[in-house]
């Protein structure tokens, strides 16, 4: 029997049996896991109840690919575009650099420009890093720029290694720790994005290939960071399901059985089957420090984990902000509308123009007599939206009371309630619209001008009805 060590875990205080290595298992043909993967079907989540730890690492923060994979789904940004962006995110980051890291193209003279105008600023955080070609070429213009670290795409599944790639996994492996080794040979940080890590065969190439990681980084002192992509957004959070779809096995495998600590670890989700929010915080909570994004979760297909939803995960997770300043988010989607013209979805949380809108009558009623019962939290301090009700046919008097004392923004001494003749005249001429037909909710401008003529028919001015 082969004696394994015993060592002291210090984050759990519980002493651990040395795990086994890892060796590659280089196979002839591809494993694609067509038991959980029928292409024919939707695919299939199995659990064989195996339970990770939760392991929460000291200090969490956001990573940002807005002007990576966020902008490989939309026309390209301009420099300006991108300039102003990253101030918003400096800002929205605060103090403690809650986000870190901001990564940008270099393959063209715009991007260039962008990074440099962006390291101009001078600002710690976020960290201006790159994402290029894995050659030494743009190794070279990485160094060249001034830039410390580097994305490389290291594929992992034997769909992108057999079938895309044409290579079996032990060329692949030697193919990536070459370009690694040459981006370490010139003193750049490489940041080795695992990309479809959850269709990847975990323990027989992914945790064997970052093995191989922890030893370059022995021998050249150099941080090495890995980037789980769940691409395909096949992710799942759920205790006891089987990796390679499990966030929580593949973060643990790495961390513990891949000795990769969880400051170099990062989730990056997509939004295929709706879990890139619950995924990134899966990964936070599982031992990954980093979870990467981009503004409104704009990118491939489905897109990206918005940045702004982990803003406020982290929040609930932490109990504090931790000095991000949230009010910087509903200015950031203002300026994507009006100077970018990207049409956020209306009922998109935090940002939509609905998010906090309310259209039934009896949900205005409770809004009007105190807005935590209908208000998520406090929208106009975090994010200067103030709860608003939306005027229709099923607004009832206190939707309409509530929409003229937010609308005016009358103080308390001054504001109306259901029981105004004003808003008993709105009321009726509310009504008369919809008993004629209409079935759109009623615009800001036909209310402002029945409230106008309502005033006038009263003799008062607003704060007297």
């Amino acid at each position: 029997m082969v004696n394994r060590a015993v060592r002291m875990n210090y984050h759990t205080n519980l002493l651990e049996l040395e795990e086994h290595m890892y060796p590659l298992v280089d196979v002839d043909t591809p494993n694609v896991f067509r038991n959980l993967f029928p292409y024919s079907e939707v695919p299939k989540i199995a659990f064989n109840d195996r339970i990770v730890p939760h392991h929460m690492p000291d200090d969490i923060w956001i990573t940002d690919t807005t002007f990576r994979d966020g902008q490989q789904s939309r026309a390209p940004y301009s420099t300006e575009q991108i300039v102003t962006i990253y101030d918003y995110l400096h800002r929205l980051g605060g103090p403690n650099g809650k986000i870190r890291q901001s990564e940008f193209f270099l393959y063209s003279k715009k991007d260039r420009d962008a990074v440099y105008k962006c390291l101009e600023k001078g600002y710690q955080f976020p960290e201006v890093t790159s994402w290029i070609r894995a050659n030494k070429k743009d190794f070279e213009l990485v160094k060249d720029i001034g830039l410390k670290e580097t994305g490389i795409l290291v594929s992992c599944s034997d769909y992108h290694i057999f079938y895309k790639m044409k290579m079996t996994r032990r060329q692949a492996m030697d193919h990536y720790l070459s370009v690694i080794r040459d981006c370490l040979e010139i003193g750049i940080s490489p940041r080795c994005h695992l990309e479809d890590i959850t269709r990847a065969d975990i323990y027989g190439y992914v945790i064997p290939f970052c093995l191989e990681l922890t030893k370059l980084m022995e021998e050249y002192a150099i941080p090495i960071k890995v980037r789980c992509c769940d691409t395909m957004g096949y992710g799942v959070n759920y205790p006891g399901a089987v990796i390679p779809r499990s966030i929580p096995g593949i973060i643990y495998g790495i961390m513990t059985h891949a000795g990769i600590p969880s400051e170099l670890i990062e989730f990056h989700g997509h939004n295929d089957f709706y879990k890139a929010v619950s995924n990134s915080t899966t990964a936070w909570l599982y031992g990954a420090c980093g979870v990467n994004c981009s503004l409104f979760g704009i990118g491939e297909r489905t897109g990206n984990t918005p940045l702004e939803a982990m803003v406020f995960e982290y929040a609930q997770l932490k109990g504090s902000l931790d000095g991000m300043d949230t009010t910087a988010i509903t200015e950031l989607a203002e300026y994507y509308e009006k100077e970018i013209g990207y049409s956020i979805p209306p009922r998109t949380p935090f940002v939509g123009t609905s998010f906090n809108v309310t259209r039934a009558g009896i949900h205005a009623d409770g809004l009007l007599k105190n807005e935590e019962i209908y208000n998520i939290f406090d929208t106009e301090k975090f994010l200067h939206r103030a709860p608003q009700v939306a005027v229709s046919n099923t607004s009832g008097l206190a939707g309409i009371a509530h929409w003229i004392n937010n609308h005016f923004r009358l103080t308390q001494d001054r504001q109306v309630d259901k029981n105004s003749e004003l808003v008993a005249m709105v009321k009726a001429w509310v009504d008369a619209q919809y008993e004629e037909g209409r079935v759109t909710v009623l615009t800001d401008e036909e209310l402002l001008t029945v409230i106008a003529e309502s005033c006038n028919r009263l003799g008062i001015t607003l704060g007297e009805g």
